[in-house]
């Protein structure tokens, strides 16, 4: 079984509500820092007040660019990017261009996705493929064009209006990276069961809006 500590550190304890409150980012905050875990995650319009909220605390802010649907320039993303780590995000995930990956317009997916890595100064970029809208084909290569741009994870899903993560999506993101990447399953993961079976599939960070209640799972556990 999982460690207490293993599983806080994979758990990107998320809000990225339209209608997100100062008082829920405080609630947010605080119990991503009560359980140590690896980061908030958040829009960037509330990218500053995470940072002040966390400032003593080993939990990093995660911002979300061009998000939900990745339709944004390359040239926004980037700058979207380079102001959220100006408030303090140290990790973004950004959601890649999903038309443009399907018309095989892969020089445009490729740039784009390097434009934000190449704005943030070396913090972590975590590639949002939303594979619930993808073929299998188009999964691999979205894969490979993040890892080509120097992306350091690719991420199954924004968690808005469309089907989450799925083991086996999970299980092909992991074969088509390798281990040189990370893979992040997010999307409907609101219990311990369904983390653990997306780690067992090759996940090590897991996005999730009940990450208290997953950890509220495993301490029952013991």
């Amino acid at each position: 079984m999982i460690s207490i500590e293993e599983l806080a550190g994979m758990i990107d304890h998320t809000n990225v509500n339209r209608d997100a409150t100062e008082k829920d980012l405080k609630k947010l905050c605080q119990e991503a820092d009560d359980y140590n875990f690896s980061c908030v995650c958040v829009t960037p319009t509330n990218t500053t007040l995470a940072r002040e909220l966390l400032e003593y605390s080993d939990t990093e802010v995660c911002v979300v660019i061009g998000f939900p649907f990745g339709v944004q320039t390359p040239r926004a993303k980037a700058f979207e990017a380079e102001e959220a780590v100006d408030n303090g995000a140290s990790e973004l995930d950004m959601v890649l261009n999903i038309g443009a990956l399907k018309s095989r317009q892969n020089s445009l997916v490729q740039a784009d996705i390097a434009g934000v890595v190449g704005a943030v100064k070396g913090r972590v970029v975590k590639v949002i493929l939303e594979t619930a809208l993808l073929t299998r084909e188009e999964k691999i290569l979205a894969c490979q064009l993040a890892r080509e741009a120097g992306a350091h994870y690719v991420k199954t899903s924004t968690g808005i209006g469309v089907t989450g993560a799925t083991e086996e999506d999970v299980k092909l993101m992991r074969e088509a990276v390798g281990l040189e990447m990370g893979v992040k399953a997010a999307g409907g993961i609101r219990n311990l069961k369904t983390a653990l079976a997306m780690i067992d599939a090759g996940a090590n960070r897991i996005g999730t809006s009940t990450g208290v209640q997953i950890m509220e799972d495993l301490l029952n556990q013991d």
